[in-house]
């Protein structure tokens, strides 16, 4: 089937966001700039995973005969950027919330940012997600707050001063393509530039590492484009992406490591990898 035509308004979305990362040469001084192939030499010269899971298994009281994960093993380097793909209920979002300490495993090991998420003190999980960007399908947003003070309040929750906040919200904002804006709230912006204000929330804080799960999911195919780029653009600045999708031409066209899961398993697990054979059902 032909692709959608693309709106007047859509386009000059997907223009802006396009002149937000083609006119900002200094995007890599807010991150630290890396070499591309940084993930390669991270595991040659034995660093430490990023993400580290061991004989992972999550079983939910209402379903003991079908775990959620089932003996998930895996490795997630510095600086890599890994698609998680499976059909709907192959235990992707369970894996995610198993990295951003949501959901405790039923038995396993799992280690995120030199932390061991079993053995972890509740009150040390705050500390650790500082270390997460988390961007969703849904964006989250703060409904009756603008761009500007939904990207400000992930600072103020971890009580960076008001002088920090005033010199780091408007250049994030500005590096996603939003300088404009920035007093608008969500329900004023569209589905693409909603998520583009959750990215630069996620990345305010500068975390080494970005979960997102479907971040393209309620998003046209031109804007959903947009939204990858941004993403690969972080990463090239050295921070680990993972992003869960459904979005088979988005993952062939970009060859990155490929994690498929599949009645929570890990069946397949693939650098420069594609989509394989796995619908949204």
């Amino acid at each position: 089937a032909p692709a959608p035509a693309v709106t007047p308004d859509q386009a000059a979305e997907v223009a802006s966001l396009d002149a937000a990362l083609a006119n900002n040469p200094d995007f890599t001084t807010v991150f630290a700039p890396v070499d591309d192939s940084r993930a390669r030499q991270a595991r040659e010269a034995g660093v430490e995973p990023v993400i580290l899971m061991e004989h992972v298994t999550k079983i939910y009281p209402a379903q003991p005969n079908k775990p959620a994960l089932d003996d998930v093993n895996l490795e997630i380097y510095p600086g890599e950027f890994v698609f998680l793909v499976g059909h709907s209920g192959s235990g992707k979002t369970t894996l995610l919330n198993t990295m951003l300490r949501n959901v405790k495993p039923t038995s396993g090991r799992v280690m995120v940012a030199g932390q061991d998420l079993m053995k972890i003190k509740n009150r040390k999980i705050p500390f650790l997600r500082r270390q997460i960007g988390a961007v969703f399908q849904d964006y989250k947003l703060l409904p009756n707050r603008t761009a500007y003070e939904n990207v400000a309040f992930a600072l103020q929750c971890i009580g960076k001063p008001k002088a920090v906040i005033k010199a780091q919200v408007p250049e994030v904002l500005r590096l996603v393509g939003l300088a404009e804006q920035m007093d608008s709230l969500p329900d004023q912006l569209s589905g693409g530039e909603q998520q583009r204000v959750s990215v630069a929330r996620a990345m305010v804080n500068r975390p080494p590492l970005l979960i997102c799960d479907e971040p393209t999911g309620n998003l046209d195919p031109a804007i959903s484009l947009g939204i990858m780029k941004l993403l690969e653009r972080i990463n090239r600045t050295g921070t680990t992406v993972i992003v869960a999708t459904h979005d088979r031409e988005m993952v062939d066209s970009m060859h990155r490591r490929v994690i498929a899961l599949e009645g929570g398993r890990v069946i397949r697990d693939q650098e420069k990898g594609g989509y394989g054979n796995y619908g949204a059902f």
